[in-house]
């Protein structure tokens, strides 16, 4: 008997992603199950059972989420774990089914840039949001009576990190939830639930999928009725993933490990190359051993993410480098087995200065990624 097999909360990560989620072999059936493409099912006389509209459940999700849960809480018990149509739309339904009007959110400063739209739906609700940076464990300055308090670690764009256990332990003290938006780490770099976390809520179309073309969210969590708000939100709202969506993502997931691994080491090196250049100001990647966040993350953080920010000069010089690179598609979102970047102050909604860039580090051959940068950097400099 292998030590895995004996000790199945030990198996790697590579181990759980091929195998999450998979239904009992059955003969002649296939290993993951296709699509199911259903707006109800057969149902008569007594409603029982799992399936009976396709707005409430569906086969497919019913394997995506299990395998979602499995990586995000290997080994344990009592995790349910929820998809949805988006990242936006599994961040809404932990904040609006969990808060209610009079009530304290701790958002953060430098989080993703929709949370100013986010802010302004709340603050319209009779929701108080308080705000504070990454960075420092600065939210710890106003979490009293806060009901519930956001971690984004890393951080979207910068990369800041904070200490989730800390500040875990302190917001429970107060009386608040926690939920930490786990879309940058993914299940394999990081696991909220493991620090203590009440919420694991990410974006499931960056890395966790990796390859652009789905949109998905997902929120998991331990505490049933916390977790049976976010469902009943989801059945009110009908922000409900697709079946092909579903099925695709979970397709993905078998190569998780692999693209992480691949896309994480590649980081590391381009960030490295990076830090010689005269041109590169401000770069931040937590995976060098010098970089501020690198101590709190190397302790939280198995897999230090597939992201390197840094600032060029101008705006213009900037533009001039992404149009200069090869390899490198200039797009949004991250996480994709191509790599991308792009100039992040074009959308207006981050604290960043014109010329920084967000590059995202697919799992192209390292030396020739690296080549490729290097080389832009160079052209964009004439």
């Amino acid at each position: 008997m292998s030590d895995a097999t004996a000790h199945p909360d030990r198996t790697g990560d590579g181990t759980r992603a091929v195998r999450a989620g998979l239904p009992e072999p059955v003969k002649h059936e296939p290993t993951l199950p296709g699509p199911v493409f259903a707006a109800h099912f057969h149902l008569p006389g007594e409603v029982t059972g799992p399936y009976t509209y396709g707005r409430d459940d569906n086969p497919t999700w019913t394997h995506l989420e299990r395998a979602i849960g499995e990586l995000e809480a290997p080994g344990q018990d009592g995790v349910e774990t929820l998809v949805f149509a988006s990242g936006m739309a599994a961040i809404s339904a932990v904040l609006f089914s969990q808060l209610r009007s009079g009530d304290v959110v701790v958002l953060p400063s430098d989080g993703y840039q929709v949370f100013p739209l986010v802010r302004g739906q709340l603050e319209a609700y009779g929701i108080e949001v308080r705000t504070a940076p990454t960075g420092g464990d600065a939210q710890l300055e106003v979490l009293d009576g806060a009901r519930l308090l956001w971690i984004e670690s890393p951080s979207n764009p910068g990369l800041d990190v904070c200490d989730i256990r800390r500040l875990v332990a302190a917001a429970h003290e107060r009386g608040a939830l926690v939920a930490v938006d786990n879309t940058l780490a993914t299940p394999v770099g990081q696991r909220p639930l493991e620090l203590g976390a009440d919420f694991s809520v990410a974006s499931g179309t960056k890395q966790l999928t990796g390859h652009g073309d789905v949109l998905l969210g997902y929120v998991a969590g331990r505490d049933g009725e916390a977790m049976a708000a976010v469902r009943r939100w989801r059945k009110i709202v009908g922000a409900i993933a697709g079946p092909m969506e579903a099925w695709l993502a979970h397709r993905s997931i078998a190569t998780l490990a692999l693209r992480a691994d691949r896309q994480n080491a590649t980081a590391l090196l381009l960030a490295e190359s990076l830090r010689k250049h005269p041109d590169v100001a401000g770069l931040r990647y937590p995976g060098l051993p010098d970089d501020p966040a690198h101590p709190i993350a190397s302790r939280q953080m198995r897999r230090y993410g597939c992201v390197v920010s840094f600032t060029l000069p101008t705006r213009e010089r900037a533009e001039r480098f992404l149009g200069a690179l090869r390899l490198v598609e200039d797009a949004t979102s991250f996480g994709g087995v191509r790599s991308t970047a792009e100039r992040r102050g074009r959308w207006g909604g981050d604290a960043v200065p014109e010329g920084f860039v967000r590059m995202s580090v697919g799992a192209e051959d390292p030396e020739d990624l690296v080549a490729d940068v290097l080389r832009a950097l160079d052209e964009s400099a004439e």
